[in-house]
């Protein structure tokens, strides 16, 4: 096992399958602060391409605790597992808030241990934002853009996504809705509950 590997990207082989982990903040074109974990996009966009052409990698399991992040390389980084050709599945080992729902509904199938969390919410946007209609439109293209890639890779229905990120109910100072396990496989986001021993295996299922 590489553990310089691990150490730099989150990443080890076990017989065949690749393990990667998307942890902490999703850094954008921006590096975040030194103090913050974060899961780099221009380091596993070439990796995953490498992957895919590596005859040794025969399947991907992907790791999931993260906060979210950026918007624009989170979905770029959820179109490229989208893409992969090899079987991927998902486990949602802490979070997958934000910009990781649709991290972790790209792979071709998902778990979650019971205890972890799904936040849906509007786009957030920080810095200066002008005052017009084109700004408002902006948004509304983003978050189209994130609920359509969702609704295409889970079972969940984009009326519903709208309904659970509008939500004003949940939160206290946003809207949204947090899932907690068993609800994020009954929405649809997941499709089960399980633990690292599930993910592995069903991944193996999916090998053969």
């Amino acid at each position: 096992m590489n553990v310089d590997s691990i150490k730099e990207y989150g990443k080890c082989q076990l017989e065949g399958i690749q393990l990667l982990s998307i942890i902490g903040e999703i850094e954008g074109h921006e590096c975040v602060s030194e103090n913050t974990k974060s899961t780099k996009y221009e380091h596993l966009l070439p990796l995953l391409a490498a992957l895919q052409e590596d005859e040794e990698t025969k399947g991907i399991l992907f790791l999931v605790n993260t906060v979210g992040g950026d918007v624009s390389c989170g979905l770029a980084l959820a179109e490229m597992i989208a893409g992969l050709s090899k079987p991927t599945v998902s486990l949602i080992i802490g979070d997958s808030h934000s910009i990781g729902v649709p991290l972790a509904t790209a792979t071709d199938y998902s778990f979650i241990v019971p205890s972890a969390t799904m936040i849906i919410h509007p786009v957030r946007m920080s810095g200066m934002v002008i005052g017009a209609p084109q700004t408002y439109g902006q948004f509304q293209q983003i978050q189209d853009r994130i609920i359509d890639f969702i609704a295409r890779n889970c079972e969940a229905k984009k009326q519903r996504l709208e309904q659970l990120m509008m939500n004003t109910g949940m939160l206290s100072k946003d809207l949204g809705t947090v899932l907690v396990g068993q609800e994020a496989v009954r929405e649809g986001l997941v499709n089960e509950v399980g633990n690292i021993a599930d993910a592995l295996r069903h991944l193996k299922k999916l090998l053969e």
